[in-house]
């Protein structure tokens, strides 16, 4: 119940009006319940003659003796006018208009209730998205891709589902129950103490059960994770899964995960469904158990109740049997919801080591150089970068070259922060890129990457991608200078053709060149090519190495290239080995030196 009010205090402030109306009215609700039932005991006590009638009217007050006396005169008076007949008839209009202002304050709390429970849903979502976008890449290289899709999908879900369904009876139930017991307690103060010791055991046996619940439901969204980590990589692989002929393997893979949920599940929904017979058997148990022990005290002449009101006691009693029932209904649910928003949290509540500092800097120009000081980098513990030392020139192409493994990717990627340093620093025009705004930092840096990462979307919305104001001048524009715009107006729709998951309608060139024209759109002053060509075939290749001489134009360029044909014109050749630049000159100069650079030229060239 605690981790419930928790997760309360978290996302409810938004919703304070709506969750007030929604008490008002089920306080409301639980009134006029009242009232139509318990008026109706003594009414009929009259009507029937087991009650003398009441001649004397008493003055209106907060109170229900007040209340009671008032109505039951009311009553005698029309029963002394028109007979028990019309009385009747009184009696049941009565009822009706009670029931109807039941009803209504009812349906208006489950009103206010709905903008509750989606706004907190939507907003869990949108805070996860973002949080999702704000993480580093390193939580992803730890985190199943699968999982995460798990939990936003599967155990946002399940929140909404167990918790947010459960909201309304965990406020509504608790006010029936607080409404009835105080008219028990009205009745006879010392029966509803013998009821309330009962409680305790029965809340007992149900809270345990509801932990056992939670627990298992955590497991059972860790299964889930795992397969949809499972269909994804699947997916991904499939063409590897069929060259293989690894089939049977790969299903054989799935079908063990997917036993082991079905396990899970079972367990979980066993305990489950335990909640409706248990909390049934229970509340019977205790109806009986009260109904021995109020009856042996009536017998006995040893309580305040008459038979009448006894039974209108039982009444009472039993109009909370079925809210609590709920409630403890409720509680399974609610236990089971709070493992899935553990699970959220772990997203929500992942710390980023990357972030702005207080007193970041906007920079909107590049002026001068890039500066690599005494840089270093290590993934967990194993070593990356050491040491690593380099001026870029404005207007420079730096090319970075080496065998896999030698840290030239991880050497570009910590200049637009995806990672931070470990020791050194990295300067633009002498400002510690660590003192800049992300945002600003990574306007000015613009990315090709070898695998060119496209979205389901139109061409223009791809190319377009990050820019709010592109026109379609600006756009074929930039098409145009990365070779793509003739391709482009070949398709079937131009510029508004969908490209597909991945962009897989495209060629590997065209994906190549509309990544090419999105850079180019953006226009950053620094770029940076991550084996831009080395997946392409010789006519894409060339194709797309002219977009990139025209990208790389009046531009500071840092180009990871294994083909040292693409990079021979480069101002500067920077040859990197486990971690650390081991030559560096023109490609003129390192021929000459006959070291690494040379051993590599040779071997492409044989």
């Amino acid at each position: 119940m605690k981790d419930f009010l928790k997760l309360l205090r978290r996302f409810i402030p938004p919703y304070k009006k709506e969750l007030f109306l929604n008490i008002f009215y089920n306080i409301l609700s639980a009134v006029f319940g009242a009232f139509s039932f318990g008026l109706l005991i003594p009414a009929l006590e009259i009507l029937f003659g087991s009650k003398e009638l009441v001649t004397t009217q008493v003055p209106w007050g907060f109170s229900l003796d007040s209340l009671l006396t008032n109505f039951n005169f009311y009553i005698s008076k029309v029963i002394a006018q028109y007979g028990h007949e019309r009385a009747l008839v009184y009696i049941g209009i009565f009822i009706i208009i009670m029931v109807f202002l039941k009803v209504l304050f009812t349906y208006l709390s489950n009103y206010e209730m709905i903008e509750i429970r989606n706004g907190v849903v939507r907003d869990i979502r949108i805070l996860i998205y973002r949080k999702i976008l704000r993480l580093p890449l390193g939580y992803f290289s730890e985190e199943r891709k699968g999982d995460i899709i798990a939990r936003m999908t599967g155990d946002v879900a399940e929140v909404e589902n167990s918790i947010m369904n459960s909201l309304d009876m965990m406020i509504k139930n608790p006010i029936l129950i607080a409404i009835s017991v105080g008219v028990m307690v009205y009745m006879s103060w010392s029966l509803t103490l013998f009821v309330f010791v009962m409680f305790p055991i029965a809340g007992y046996i149900i809270g345990r059960i509801g932990r056992s619940l939670k627990r298992e439901s955590r497991i059972g969204q860790s299964k889930m994770g795992d397969i949809l980590s499972l269909i994804e990589e699947d997916l991904s692989g499939l063409r590897v899964i069929k060259s293989f002929n690894a089939e049977e393997s790969a299903t054989k893979r799935f079908e063990a995960e997917n036993q082991s949920y079905f396990f899970t599940m079972n367990r979980l929904m066993w305990r489950r469904f335990l909640a409706q017979p248990v909390s049934e058997f229970l509340g019977t148990a205790v109806i009986m158990i009260v109904m021995w022990y109020g009856g042996k005290l009536i017998l006995n002449n040893e309580s305040s109740l008459n038979a009448a009101a006894f039974i209108g006691y039982l009444a009472f009693f039993y109009n909370i049997i079925n809210p609590a029932k709920a409630f403890s209904t409720a509680l399974y649910s609610v236990e089971k919801g709070l493992a899935s928003m553990e699970r959220i949290d772990k997203i929500l509540l992942a710390k980023s080591n990357i972030s702005d500092k207080p007193d970041a800097i906007e920079i909107t120009r590049f002026e001068n150089q890039i500066v690599f000081e005494n840089v270093s980098f290590a993934y967990n513990s194993a070593p990356v970068l050491n040491n690593v030392s380099l001026t870029i020139k404005k207007g420079q192409t730096i090319a970075l070259v080496g065998q896999s493994g030698s840290g030239k990717t991880t050497m570009v990627d910590l200049l637009p922060r995806f990672w931070d340093v470990a020791s050194g620093r990295i300067t633009i025009d002498g400002i510690d890129i660590r003192d800049m705004k992300m945002k600003s930092l990574r306007h000015m840096i613009g990315n090709v990457n070898q695998e060119p990462i496209l979205f389901n979307d139109t061409i223009f919305n791809n190319i377009a991608f990050g820019m709010e104001n592109a026109t379609m001048d600006e756009v074929v524009k930039a098409a145009k200078i990365a070779n793509a715009h003739n391709f482009i107006i070949e398709t079937e729709a131009g510029y508004q053709t969908k490209i597909g998951d991945r962009g897989d309608k495209l060629s590997g060139g065209q994906k190549q060149r509309i990544s090419i024209a999105r850079a180019v759109l953006n226009n950053p002053p620094i770029l940076i090519l991550d084996e831009a060509t080395s997946a392409l075939d010789t006519e894409s290749e060339k194709l797309v190495q002219e977009a990139l001489t025209n990208l790389m134009k009046n531009r500071t360029s840092l180009v990871i290239a294994h083909r040292l044909s693409t990079i021979k014109n480069a101002d500067l050749i920077c040859v990197l080995h486990k971690g650390e630049i081991v030559e560096q000159g023109t490609h003129d100069e390192l021929l000459a030196l006959k070291g690494r650079y040379t051993k590599l030229h040779k071997m492409q060239i044989f």
